[in-house]
């Protein structure tokens, strides 16, 4: 691999790459790109099998520039120490969620930053933006280049007129589709985490997310990926089914991330 300060400059002709390298209660994990510029969003996983997936993807480790914390659940902070250290990667995380993550370990840089505010990393404009759910100070994002746009929103209860707000526009987005509500009702889990998983900061349903879909979809959408499916309560078939429906007014293609491999990288141009 080539030493990070041998990087080489931008030749491609998209303006952003997702890969959804994890995605689920077991660990999350997000690579994003612009060609200059890679970024994490969480790092959910070991760092031994983060670092397995993205050379699965042909995606080099060694290219990393930073990592950015949504929250402080293990399934998201497993990894970051690990790889801050080995890489030398700054962590952008807020200090509520810093202060909540004991077991991340020593970072090799941190960077605070605040809900609400944007900030830059490199050529990439990220803006975090406050989620309801049972954590910290729990964030979205969204990540711009040369206008376009990614959204993420995952890890929520309910989707706020201000998360709605941040969603609208995108040309792709994540956003979490958790549980089936009758899986989940007919389900092994015991009666208080079911309450916590579909209550107000807990996980969307595939029916919330579908209803949210049809209000966000727009012309310019280009891709929607469905995310942190859990593995009890929900299955990949009925994700998609379910959110598919919603899908009236563009012509975004929809896919379904998975928990033990990572997806295809998207190139939106």
């Amino acid at each position: 691999m080539k030493p990070k300060d041998q990087k080489p400059r931008r030749s491609c002709d998209y303006n952003l790459a997702v890969c959804m390298l994890a995605s689920g209660s077991k660990g999350n994990a997000t690579y994003i790109s612009d060609g200059d510029t890679s970024i994490l969003i969480d790092a959910g996983l070991s760092g031994v099998e983060l670092q397995r997936r993205l050379v699965s993807r042909d995606l080099d480790p060694e290219h990393l520039d930073a990592i950015i914390v949504t929250h402080e659940h293990s399934d998201h902070v497993q990894g970051v120490g690990i790889l801050s250290r080995r890489y030398k990667l700054p962590v952008y995380i807020n200090q509520k969620t810093y202060q909540a993550s004991p077991r991340i370990g020593s970072l090799h840089e941190t960077k605070s930053f605040e809900c609400g505010q944007t900030f830059h990393i490199s050529n990439l404009t990220i803006h975090p933006f406050s989620i309801s759910h049972d954590a910290e100070d729990p964030v979205g994002f969204t990540i711009g280049q040369n206008g376009t746009t990614i959204a993420i929103a995952t890890d929520l209860g309910i989707a706020t007129s201000m998360v709605k707000e941040h969603l609208k526009h995108c040309a792709l987005l994540i956003l979490e589709a958790n549980h089936d509500p009758q899986m989940l009702e007919n389900g092994p889990y015991p009666w208080p985490l079911k309450q916590r998983i579909k209550g107000r900061t807990g996980h969307l349903s595939n029916t919330s997310s579908k209803i949210l879909l049809e209000e966000l979809q727009h012309e310019n959408l280009q891709h929607v990926i469905l995310a942190h499916l859990s593995e009890i309560n929900n299955t990949p078939k009925l994700a998609y089914n379910e959110v598919a429906r919603a899908l009236t007014r563009c012509s975004a293609k929809l896919y379904v991330a998975d928990q033990n491999t990572s997806s295809p990288v998207i190139y939106l141009k």
